[in-house]
């Protein structure tokens, strides 16, 4: 493994209870300090890799059943979500889940849960600096959040943990497209300042494409088309279903398009 590669998937598939399966051969490469866009529609898959990649498979009966996935050069796939976390890969789910019972701070301190004991004063004050509307509602109790509050509350419990990467689920799902374009700004700025590797799953392409380094595009569990995040903006069957630029309005699927040809990143 190259030395700046921080994740690999290697040609992974992916079962739930022994019947379904979701992921066929998925292979990509994610180098430390990039951030990586996973797009595709809805039923893709993206979700699937992404939960295969911090164990979170396992709660609901899925496994990797075939090739295999390596984290700064050592195999994790199958793991625990505990020992993959504890490695400091964490994972912000699609839902803004918080705890509606504790308050902003109560919910922030949490994300020190993997590493109890150690001081957490800075960490805090890195999160009120990108997240600046929780520090005036720390001690609202989080259930009265609104949308846009919530996406930065679960962001900034992540950061508690102090990730070396960051998986990213859907963050722009249901919010206003101001609350978007400020949500993706301080993803890119925690990218840049923190030196932070985040995996993006995102439907909004435009905005993905905008902060990523480089883009992958799934259809059915399978990767179809990858290239630097530029170079896929500027892709005519990317703009057609994805960023919604194409003159025609009929829906397609990959594959019925003849333009471009499946990469495959193993032999």
């Amino acid at each position: 493994m190259e030395d700046n590669i921080l994740l690999q998937l290697n040609n992974i598939s992916v079962v739930y209870s022994d019947v379904i399966q979701v992921l066929k051969g998925v292979s990509l490469v994610v180098r430390k300090k990039q951030v990586v866009s996973l797009l595709g529609s809805n039923g893709a898959g993206k979700t699937t890799t992404l939960k295969a990649i911090s164990g979170l498979l396992k709660p609901e009966n899925g496994y990797v059943t075939e090739g295999s996935i390596l984290y700064d050069g050592h195999s994790i796939h199958n793991s625990s979500p505990e020992t993959i976390t504890r490695l400091g890969i964490i994972q912000v789910m699609e839902g803004r889940q918080p705890f509606k019972l504790l308050t902003v701070e109560e919910n922030l301190r949490v994300g020190t849960a993997t590493r109890w004991g150690k001081p957490y004063k800075k960490d805090l004050e890195l999160v009120y600096h990108y997240f600046q509307p929780l520090l005036a509602r720390k001690n609202r109790l989080a259930g009265y959040c609104s949308g846009g509050e919530l996406q930065m509350l679960v962001m900034g419990r992540a950061l508690m943990a102090q990730p070396k990467l960051l998986l990213l689920d859907e963050p722009s799902l249901g919010l206003a497209p101001f609350l978007v374009r400020e949500i993706f700004e301080i993803i890119k700025r925690i990218n840049e300042e923190q030196g932070t590797t985040i995996m993006l799953v995102e439907q909004n392409a435009n905005m993905a494409l905008q902060i990523a380094t480089y883009g992958y595009v799934m259809e059915n569990g399978k990767i179809m088309m990858e290239e630097a995040a530029d170079k896929l903006r500027e892709n005519p069957d990317v703009k057609e279903f994805y960023l919604g630029t194409a003159s025609s309005g009929a829906l397609k699927s990959y594959k019925d398009v003849k333009a471009y040809k499946r990469r495959k990143r193993w032999l």
